[in-house]
């Protein structure tokens, strides 16, 4: 432990509140900005389409163009982050979003559009995703692993609560190239300052099982798995592979909404004022409702919560493309918000339990990068079915299946993972 982590221990001995508290509550706000952005897409789609002449094939295949790099950056990120530290990567992100913003301003073509808002602005994105901070806030939280990444998953809720609202106003205000330079000046103003002065790999002794950070009082202990000696073992057991199932389904789930939701209601008659309220809203009531499954996944079952939130998101999907009238889609957006947060802190959660938190960065990259298969494959779905079949049903219809699939796979994840004879090791948790 370092001297700012011995500094730290002293300090939070002396009373309640915990640091690792500061750096949820930054990588929250980041991972708002981030997946606002990235998922943010919908009120973009149609004024883009206008101005640079594309179908919606076209764009759907730049959009998912893009996820793969998003995807395909994490893993990178996640070796960044062992070689340079959280720090480091989160600046390099931003100045590759500020970047790719200013060259996505002045592109007037499609081929520079899709180079610098494709895959520019998306290898960025990667850098300051989720996967750059579960890291570190796995690492500071141990007793209370569940609760904090649930609180961090809600700066992803509140990316579709907030941004998708926000991004409409303002694209109808000053229109979209001018919004996207916006929204470069927020990342510069919020990210730097946070990465430099809050972020911080280093963590007390005893992290935060420090006096007065006990938790709750359920005597749910949890105890760090042995560790495998490269993170490519785990490729080869079985629970990697379902948590990534599962999460390359959330992929396609969320991607789908996020580029085609706002045009889907819109091609349903609602107006793009009750559309981008309705996607908000299943962000809004998925932060409240984070607050209560937080505590929760540290109490019962993971898997067991993992497969109720695929079952009700499916269900969810069905019911979203069949509304018919606003009173209809805020009943459908509740209901889904109640369960859409989550799949991510869970399976990031299920991963670090599993396989401790020594690998947890470069295994939760190579599964978010899966995830981002599922999101390109939503965004491509999207786009693609809507102009060959003439309705948004198809799409979600798959979409709805596999997250019921997804709901199946999860259930059967073991309750503890069993090595090879040879290494005589079996690692026991509680999932």
């Amino acid at each position: 432990m370092g001297k700012e982590g011995e500094k730290l221990s002293s300090n939070q001995s002396q009373g309640r509140w915990y640091f690792g508290w500061n750096i949820v509550a930054v990588c929250t706000v980041l991972t708002l900005l981030t997946v606002g952005t990235r998922l943010g897409i919908g009120p973009f789609v149609k004024p883009i389409l206008k101005d640079l002449g594309m179908n919606r094939t076209a764009l759907s295949i730049i959009i998912a163009i893009g996820m793969l790099v998003y995807g395909i950056g994490m893993p990178l990120a996640g070796r960044l982050l062992d070689w340079f530290g959280t720090r480091i990567v989160l600046l390099i992100g931003v100045g590759l979003v500020v970047l790719s913003i200013i060259w996505t301003y002045f592109s007037h073509d499609v081929l520079s559009f899709a180079i610098a808002y494709g895959v520019l602005l998306s290898l960025g994105l990667s850098f300051t995703s989720p996967v750059t901070v579960t890291p570190v806030v796995s690492r500071w939280f141990t007793r209370q692993r569940g609760k904090a990444l649930f609180y961090l998953s809600t700066g992803s809720m509140a990316g579709i609560a907030i941004m998708t609202p926000i991004f409409t106003l303002f694209i109808d205000l000053v229109g979209w190239r001018s919004t996207l330079m916006l929204l470069a000046g927020i990342f510069i103003l919020i990210a730097v300052p946070s990465a430099i002065f809050v972020i911080r790999d280093e963590v007390p002794e005893r992290g935060d099982a420090l006096p007065g950070n006990q938790g709750d009082s359920s005597g749910n202990k949890r105890q760090e798995p042995v560790v495998f000696s490269s993170w490519t073992e785990a490729l080869k057991t079985r629970p990697f592979w379902q948590v990534s199932f599962g999460l390359f389904v959330c992929g396609v789930s969320m991607n789908l909404l996020g580029s085609h939701g706002v045009p889907m209601l819109t091609d349903h008659h609602f107006s793009n004022v009750t559309a981008s309220s309705g996607v908000g809203m299943i962000g809004i009531v998925a932060m409240i409702s984070t607050l209560f499954l937080g505590s929760l996944s540290d109490r019962i079952p993971r898997r067991n919560m993992l497969s109720v939130i695929y079952f009700v998101r499916g269900l969810g999907f069905l019911g979203l493309v069949l509304v018919i009238a606003p009173w209809q889609l805020y009943l459908v957006a509740v209901i889904g918000g109640l369960v859409w947060a989550g799949s991510t802190a869970l399976s990031s959660a299920i991963l670090g339990d599993i396989y401790g938190v020594r690998w947890v960065s470069i295994l939760y990259g190579w599964a978010y990068f899966i995830h981002q298969i599922g999101g390109a494959f939503g965004s491509f779905l999207g786009g693609w079915s809507y102009e060959h079949f003439g309705t948004h049903l198809v799409a979600y219809s798959i979409t709805t299946l596999l997250l019921l699939l997804a709901a199946v796979v999860s259930l059967q994840l073991p309750s503890q993972l069993n090595l090879p004879k040879k290494q005589d090791w079996t690692v026991k948790i509680k999932l």
